[in-house]
């Protein structure tokens, strides 16, 4: 019964108390700590002691720990002749293992029947545990002055740094401080710890353990005269992972070095911004092969009232154009287009939806890759219009992206450009996922992995499981995503980067930037074959500022970032998944043979399915080149058949004030007969539009103005209101008119016979 007693009497786990959550650099050095729930700063048992701390703690304490098996006899045979002596309890004879117990039994008064108990639980826990084991747990939970308990937490707070590089003039004054903890720490009865120090390097030098020399120099050092702050690297992280893992040391993958210049930088541009009423910050970067954090601010070092322990990271935020290149690499990777497909870029009404390009300016028709490069809003609606909200609403669920909760309907087409929401993590973890595929897919001859789009890690000694290899593409091919890479590498970089591509020490990134409606966040993320660099700028409550805008505000930080990362090569083109196709230079699109200018490009492999050029027409026109003709009007001889590229009069009509070199189609000569099919649109106001014309200072209301394109140069055009005739115009085609609130309808002729109609509501 009493073996049974004794074999139980040790409870499984000695110490229960909560532990500070530390995380530290690769490098292992100390990024931060939260102070344990009972306001201690009691950090986890390390699993390596200091030999100097060994050397110096064992002597202190318990020179024959290496000797007995839990208790001295000669030592506490010591204690009760001099206790008696003196009348009380002034001297416990404790070896360093029933210290351990007397720690874990806190709260018990000192008796000699509690001493008893000690003894046997100390013989006790010899039996479960090795000497080293032992030892650490008491360095891990003696107390050390304060609420400071454990060696590593002591060194931090009284000296800033680890124990594995304090002297032995620092261990030794570490080392006496357990024996009364409550007395004698730094700051409190300086001499008598100065006395139990140096008493303490007496004897190290007895021993031999040091030198003379090392002693003479360890007794003229200076004690610590308060704690220290511990170090504040990565705050936010800090609580991040005090989340998901209380309690523990969390050696990250973070360099110490690269994390304390993302600081300074983040820093250097707060003060910038702050003078424009911008306070908030965060900052990724990410290891694309591995998918380790390699830097982490959440925040930037404002104040309190400026939500300056909000970790933005994880916060969902407004995405502005941020999802544009998805959008691309989607309607590449599905075939629905090529990359310089033109897109229209002409005023649009969209269910009364309007959207507007950032500029307040129109080209007419864009290359796709150019409108990705420049971020136009209006062809990105135009190519989701085209694409199907829903398709591209699929892709995004797939990418997991985790703040987008509601089901397509509810963003509409402002999806696009900001009408959802993303936090940093997700997108460059999508990124990441990206620029994952396009490594992997060259490194493994063709294959893709799939697990590519995987969550990143912090920690140092973990490894990412990518999945299996397969032939199938997880979510995009390699060659839509290389080809949207090769889009973005040309998006205009910020001031002072602009002639980037013409020095050699020069990085390319594949990047985007993103500005939310209202100027209240600025996006910037950027991609190299090995990185991720994500930030957003912007404040945390949501206020926006004029000037915040992604290429200003978020872009200079990004390209800061980079300059701190080693230079990497670009991407290697997927040509397995790539096609070789001829297309039409002016158009973009598969050449048919009306094309006369053509180029060959590398394409996705489903982009040999799209549509061919629909701009190309054959046309009749004389030598000159000045009319159409047909043989009703001139000799067959003399009527030459040329290829024309011909863009709706919409489109047209912004498009020529972009290209001088763009030809209109030429009208039909007057004296020629046949068909005559020429096209005209309205420029403003689009159809069903409801208008609000506000009143002048005169108490009258302004007048509407209307626009029209036509296609042929000089054609006459008639004006009509409700049936009404209002007037005619030739070349350029506007009429201002006064109207009165209600529903009108516009009618519009050409000379050709040609007729188009809008009707519009001027609302009251």
């Amino acid at each position: 019964m009493c073996l049974l007693w004794y074999y139980f009497s040790l409870p499984e786990k000695i110490f229960s108390e909560s532990k500070s959550t530390i995380i530290e650099s690769k490098e292992g050095v100390l990024l931060g700590a939260k102070i344990a729930t009972d306001g201690q700063w009691r950090f986890p048992e390390s699993d390596f002691i200091s030999d100097k701390f060994k050397q110096c703690i064992i002597q202190f304490e318990d020179g024959y720990f290496y000797n007995h098996f839990g208790f001295n006899p000669v030592s506490i045979g010591k204690a009760f002749w001099d206790n008696l002596e003196q009348g009380g309890i002034k001297r416990g004879g404790s070896t360093i293992t029933q210290q351990v117990i007397r720690l874990a039994r806190k709260g018990q008064k000192r008796s000699y029947f509690e001493k008893l108990k000690e003894l046997v639980l100390a013989t006790r826990l010899e039996f479960r545990l090795s000497k080293e084991e032992i030892l650490k747990l008491y360095i891990a939970n003696a107390p050390f002055g304060g609420n400071v308990v454990g060696l590593e937490a002591a060194s931090w707070r009284y000296y800033g740094r680890s124990s594995f590089e304090l002297s032995w003039a620092e261990n030794a004054t570490l080392a006496v401080l357990p024996n009364a903890p409550s007395l004698i720490y730094p700051g409190k009865n300086h001499d008598r710890l100065v006395a139990k120090r140096d008493r303490l390097l007496q004897k190290l030098l007895s021993q031999s353990i040091i030198d003379s020399l090392t002693y003479k120099l360890a007794i003229q050092e200076e004690l610590p005269l308060k704690p220290h702050r511990l170090p504040s690297k990565a705050p936010h992280l800090l609580e991040h992972l005090a989340e998901r893992k209380p309690g523990q040391k969390i050696e990250t993958s973070i360099p110490i070095e690269l994390q304390k210049n993302v600081n300074e930088i983040v820093k250097r541009h707060y003060l910038t911004l702050k003078q424009n009423e911008v306070y908030n910050m965060s900052v990724l970067v990410l290891d694309v092969h591995t998918r380790k954090v390699l830097a982490y601010v959440g925040n930037t070092p404002t104040d309190e009232s400026h939500q300056k322990n909000v970790n933005v990271i994880h916060k969902a935020r407004s995405t502005g154009s941020i999802l544009k290149p998805y959008l691309y690499a989607a309607m590449l990777d599905s075939g629905e287009m090529l990359p310089n497909t033109l897109i229209p870029d002409v005023p649009t009404e969209i269910s009364s939806y309007n959207p507007k390009n950032f500029s307040l300016e129109y080209d007419g028709a864009v290359p796709a890759s150019q409108a990705l490069s420049r971020s136009l809003n209006i062809p990105a609606v135009k190519m989701l219009q085209r694409f199907g909200l829903s398709r591209f609403y699929d892709y995004l669920k797939q990418l997991n992206l985790k703040d987008i909760k509601h089901d397509s309907g509810h963003y509409g087409l402002t999806l696009i450009l900001g009408g959802a929401e993303s936090n940093l993590w997700d997108l460059c973890r999508i990124y990441a996922g990206f620029s994952g595929t396009l490594n992997h897919y060259k490194k493994a001859l063709g294959s893709y992995y799939s697990n590519e789009f995987v969550e990143p890690i912090f920690e140092q000694n973990v490894d990412i499981d990518f999945g299996e290899k397969s032939s199938q593409k997880t979510i995009f091919d390699a060659g839509s995503i290389y080809l949207t890479y090769k889009a973005l590498k040309e998006v205009n970089r910020p001031s002072g980067e602009e002639n980037w591509e013409f020095f050699d020490s020069s990085k390319e990134i594949a990047w985007k930037t993103g500005t939310s409606f209202g100027y209240r966040d600025a996006w910037a993320i950027g991609s190299t074959k090995d990185y991720i660099v994500g930030v957003w700028v912007g404040n945390a409550d949501g206020e926006g500022r004029p000037g915040l805008v992604g290429v200003s505000a978020a872009g200079p930080v990004l390209f800061d970032v980079f300059d701190l990362l080693p230079k990497s090569e670009w991407f290697e083109a997927p040509y397995n998944a790539l096609e070789q196709v001829v297309v039409c230079k002016q158009s973009g699109s598969l050449a048919k043979g009306i094309c006369v200018d053509k180029d060959t490009i590398m394409v996705q492999s489903r982009g040999v399915d799209t549509e061919p050029c629909p701009y190309h027409y054959w046309v009749h026109v004389n030598k000159n080149e000045t009319y159409q003709v047909n043989s009703s009007c001139e000799k067959i001889s003399d009527i030459k058949h040329k290829s024309w590229f011909v863009l709706p009069p919409l489109m047209e009509y912004y498009y020529k004030k972009k290209n001088p070199f763009y030809k209109p189609l030429p009208s039909f000569r007057l004296d020629c007969l046949g068909e005559k099919k020429n096209m005209m649109d309205f420029v403003y106001p689009k159809n069903k539009a409801k208008i609000y014309l506000p009143k002048g200072f005169d108490g009258l209301r302004k007048s509407l103005v209307l626009s029209l394109a036509h296609n042929i140069p000089d054609t006459k055009v008639y004006w009509y209101v409700d049936e009404r005739y209002i007037g005619e115009t030739k070349t350029i085609h506007e009429q201002s008119l006064e109207v009165l609130p209600g529903i009108h309808v516009f009618t519009v002729l050409d000379e050709f016979g040609n007729e188009r109609k809008l009707s519009i509501e001027i609302l009251k």
